[in-house]
């Protein structure tokens, strides 16, 4: 990840990471058995929960690495890894339509909608780098962020709305746009970190 990225590509980053339209026939299998008032404030709660759980992460993001005892390069090219599979998913579904979270019945709490649903590993990853490429620059990342749970958050509850007006078809082909983009994000965060590790800085 370049230290230059700004906010708004930072966010860009995030939101395609949260995949809130490949989510949507996801959340609302989910939410099938539970009772249509209760839905709105179950999504709610959960998206707060995500919200929560990726802030923690950003601010404590730093921590774990010197913990860890990580290099900057190795988050960089562990993230593309990380993201190259998520983009690939997006792009090539699984066949069963299951995806990695499964499925359930009842009134999900924490798991498997806030996550890692919204605050999945690729997203604390992509914090991850964020912090460590910039650790200056935290209060940006923390806008980049919540513009990115926003959008997220607006698409996933008009998800009913979304699946009706679209169709499961173009919300596919939007998800595989998406797809294709991170892909290519995670491509470059890759070359990056390998292009660091080859040849650092003096």
């Amino acid at each position: 990840m370049e230290a230059q990225m700004t906010t708004l590509s930072a966010g860009i980053l995030l939101f395609l990471i949260m995949d809130p339209l490949g989510n949507i026939p996801f959340f609302l299998s989910l939410l099938k058995h539970v009772p249509p008032k209760r839905r709105r404030v179950v999504m709610v709660r959960e998206l707060l929960i995500a919200l929560g759980v990726l802030l923690g992460f950003l601010v404590g993001g730093q921590h774990i690495l010197k913990l860890l005892q990580l290099k900057q390069e190795s988050i960089s090219i562990a993230g593309g890894i990380v993201l190259f599979l998520i983009g690939i998913r997006m792009v090539f579904p699984p066949a069963d339509g299951g995806g990695i979270f499964g499925k359930s019945e009842g009134e999900p709490f924490i798991v498997p909608m806030a996550i890692p649903g919204v605050a999945g590993p690729s997203a604390m990853a992509a914090l991850l780098l964020l912090t460590n490429s910039s650790p200056g620059r935290t209060a940006d990342w923390a806008v980049a962020l919540l513009l990115a749970w926003l959008a997220t958050s607006a698409i996933l509850l008009s998800a009913t709305y979304l699946f009706r007006w679209l169709g499961e078809s173009v919300l596919t082909a939007l998800e595989r746009v998406m797809g294709m983009l991170l892909i290519a994000l995670s491509v470059q965060m890759f070359m990056g970190g390998l292009a660091a590790f080859l040849h650092p800085a003096v």
